[in-house]
């Protein structure tokens, strides 16, 4: 007996391995804590942004359960290039949040699944000219992109500890900031000081004490959705429509390429932390082309990009466990909650300052690893220089919008994002920019 389960642990670090189910279930539901909050929470921001009612909120949080389902499936079997081979799990992308933002505010949603459907199907060929365009995306670039991702998304951050709504009376209140305060010292604590499942699920650990603290406030949450909600049901493909506005397009495409690269690291990290090799030029054009085409099958029902979560990409490289079988159970348990309206209804009354106070921790690590990053190359003057005007002007023009006034409205579109300008000008600025091999300062 004991030597059955011995064995049966070891195949929990073969890629075709198959260990019972008596221990891949837990593996399984550890990945599953692990992306939960970080898939739905993305959907509901996006759905406050565009006044959605109720009832296509729950939609929406469906939809991310079940693209992240589809999206981790195809990755871990590729069908004609499409996927990566590779275990990881795939939800929806928090990067895309400043660019979806806009979109929604500007055009409403069905202009974000418009675009998202056309640049999905240019991303496929980002992925096929992998090996031929991955030298254009240095750590110096990169690094530089997701450290914009990360400052861009504070707004939104504060955004939601304060309610959701800066224009309502009620917004900043000591309510919201007691709600926020107390799930953010609570993730914090668990992310910090705990151990195991406490550790890794620290951010969920804060919303359900959040969420508990705000059921004892009273006029808080309200039920009713869920009680209405069905038990069993599917998205309805084209239910909030396509819409296709050329600036849209254009830079839900730059998202998607500035996606590509933070990809590359996810599943390299992937291949060296559960495999010990660098990944392939074919693993992660694979990747890119599994990950671009779902988002075109996601923009038909509702589901939001999806990336690499670099959360579960970190549990692979902690535990080892790479067997496909654990995987399968992540995907399965993705899509039975993808199909029931119910779950998402409970998690649509999760109150905004709990939400603003988890996700704060996410943009801050995003912001770090965007650091991180530019710290794989010497830092000397050209390289600082290159990252300093990049963010400067990009965040610049988004503290001082006006600055565009004069501007055609399309430029407004695209120029308006800090990260898109962030994104341009270090990419231009890392090609014509002749290489400095002046020690860092």
């Amino acid at each position: 007996m004991e030597k059955a389960t011995r064995r049966s642990n070891s195949e929990l670090f073969k890629l075709d391995g198959t260990p019972s189910w008596g221990s891949a279930v837990p593996q399984a539901l550890q990945h599953v804590l692990a992306m939960l909050v970080g898939n739905i929470t993305p959907p509901m921001l996006i759905a406050a942004t565009c006044n959605l009612s109720a009832k296509d909120q729950i939609m929406l949080t469906q939809a991310a359960m079940l693209i992240g389902a589809i999206t981790t499936l195809l990755q871990l079997f590729p069908v004609f290039g499409f996927g990566m081979g590779l275990p990881n799990v795939m939800g929806v992308a928090f990067a895309y949040m400043p660019i979806l933002t806009m979109i929604g505010k500007q055009y409403g949603i069905a202009a974000i699944f418009g675009a998202q459907l056309v640049a999905g199907f240019v991303s496929i060929f980002i992925g096929m000219a992998m090996s031929k365009i991955r030298r254009f995306f240095p750590p110096i670039v990169s690094g530089t992109v997701v450290l914009s991702i990360g400052l861009s998304l504070y707004k939104t951050a504060l955004t939601y500890i304060g309610g959701g709504n800066a224009q309502a009376e009620d917004f900043g209140s000591g309510k919201a900031w007691i709600l926020a305060i107390i799930t953010l010292v609570v993730t914090l604590g668990c992310s910090l000081f705990g151990k195991g499942y406490i550790k890794v699920s620290g951010m969920l650990i804060g919303i359900v004490i959040g969420y508990i603290v705000a059921l004892f406030m009273g006029d808080t949450i309200s039920f009713k959705g869920v009680v209405d909600a069905k038990i069993l049901s599917v998205p309805t493909p084209f239910h909030f429509g396509l819409e296709f506005h050329p600036d849209a397009i254009i830079m839900m495409i730059l998202m998607y390429v500035v996606q590509a690269v933070q990809t590359i690291g996810d599943v390299s990290s992937t291949a060296m932390g559960g495999f010990g090799r660098q990944a392939t030029d074919k693993e992660l054009g694979g990747a890119i082309k599994g990950q671009s085409i779902c988002g075109m099958i996601g923009a038909c029902f509702g589901g939001l990009p999806t990336d690499p979560y670099s959360q579960n990409v970190g549990l692979i490289a902690t535990t080892k466990v790479v067997s496909k079988r654990v995987f399968v159970l992540v995907v399965g348990f993705m899509a039975l909650a993808g199909v029931c309206p119910k779950f998402s209804a409970l998690v649509a009354t999760i109150p905004q300052p709990v939400l603003g106070g988890a996700t704060i921790t996410v943009f801050a690590a995003i912001t770090m690893s965007g650091i991180q990053l530019l710290t794989e190359q010497p830092l000397n003057y050209r390289n600082k220089m290159i990252v300093g005007i990049s963010l400067a002007i990009g965040v610049g023009i988004d503290a001082v919008p006006q600055i565009l006034q004069f501007c055609p409205q399309m430029v407004k579109n695209i120029m308006g994002s800090s990260l898109m300008v962030s994104f341009l000008i270090v990419f231009i600025l890392n090609i014509i920019v002749p290489e400095d091999n002046s020690p860092a300062d």
